[in-house]
């Protein structure tokens, strides 16, 4: 006989790091009394309380270690400005099926056409879904890969970088940067080959990528190893940011043209 069965029950579950089921087994034990529950459905709901709180926690703690823009959401994403092809290939995208094949998202377009946004709402969706996910500008991300290979740590920090799926890599070829720079970031784009998803942004298209990687050769190879397996979204549409400020312009001069006269 357990001379303190409550007590001795909190230990288990704190032993077992089971906290929500910890603090919530009483209140549903009273709920399972009134409404005559089987054991089995009061194990199954202190069990599904844990789990989803478990579920949240780890949507939580993988957003803040994603770097993801928080307010650039599925949400916030006005998806009417996209064209109906790119709108089905979202739809299909946002299972992370794409992950599992090691695919790459390559998603090209002018400024403000909304890139960056679109991959990065996605990025969350894929967070809900169990994904660890890290967003970088190409040029900080260039910035870390290089200080990693002058501290002889590169191979380290490839393997932490190995651990997202996928990596967004936002606006490549946005800043100029030298061969050396540009030689790390194609160790990523090899090391990742078949092995990891790449989502990337770009304002140059395929045939201007010469630019970005100094040489002909690396520049097929890093083409070569991102087009094998990817999904391209081309966003040919009207820049986001100038259609938002000419249309608050015109609100502007129209509330000015319909203002009483002093």
């Amino acid at each position: 006989m357990v001379a303190n069965p409550t007590r001795e029950l909190e230990q288990h579950l704190k032993e077992l790091h089971l906290p929500t089921m910890r603090q919530c087994y009483g209140e549903q034990a009273t709920v399972a009394t009134h409404d005559s529950w089987t054991y089995e459905q009061y194990l199954h709901e202190v069990v599904a309380l844990e789990v989803d709180a478990r579920r949240q926690n780890r949507v939580a703690r993988y957003l803040r270690e994603s770097r993801l823009p928080p307010e650039k959401s599925w949400d916030a994403f006005n998806r009417k400005r996209l064209p109906r092809k790119i709108d089905v290939q979202l739809n299909a995208l946002r299972d992370g099926a794409f992950i599992d094949r090691h695919e790459n998202v390559l998603a090209f377009g002018n400024p403000g056409s909304g890139k960056t946004h679109l991959l990065c709402a996605l990025g969350q969706e894929l967070i809900h879904r169990g994904h660890r996910v890290l967003f970088a500008t190409c040029s900080l991300l260039v910035q870390e890969l290089l200080v990693a290979k002058r501290e002889l740590r590169l191979a380290r920090f490839l393997k932490r970088l190995s651990k997202f799926r996928p990596l967004i890599i936002d606006d490549l070829g946005y800043v100029q940067q030298d061969r050396e720079e540009m030689e790390v970031l194609f160790t990523l784009l090899a090391d990742r080959y078949e092995r990891g998803s790449v989502m990337l942004t770009s304002n140059l298209p395929f045939s201007k990528w010469e630019q970005i990687f100094k040489d002909p050769m690396t520049t097929a190879a890093a083409i070569d190893r991102l087009v094998h397996h990817s999904i391209i979204l081309e966003l040919n549409v009207p820049s986001y940011r100038l259609e938002h400020s000419k249309k608050t312009q015109v609100k502007a001069a129209t509330a000015v043209a319909t203002r009483p006269n002093a």
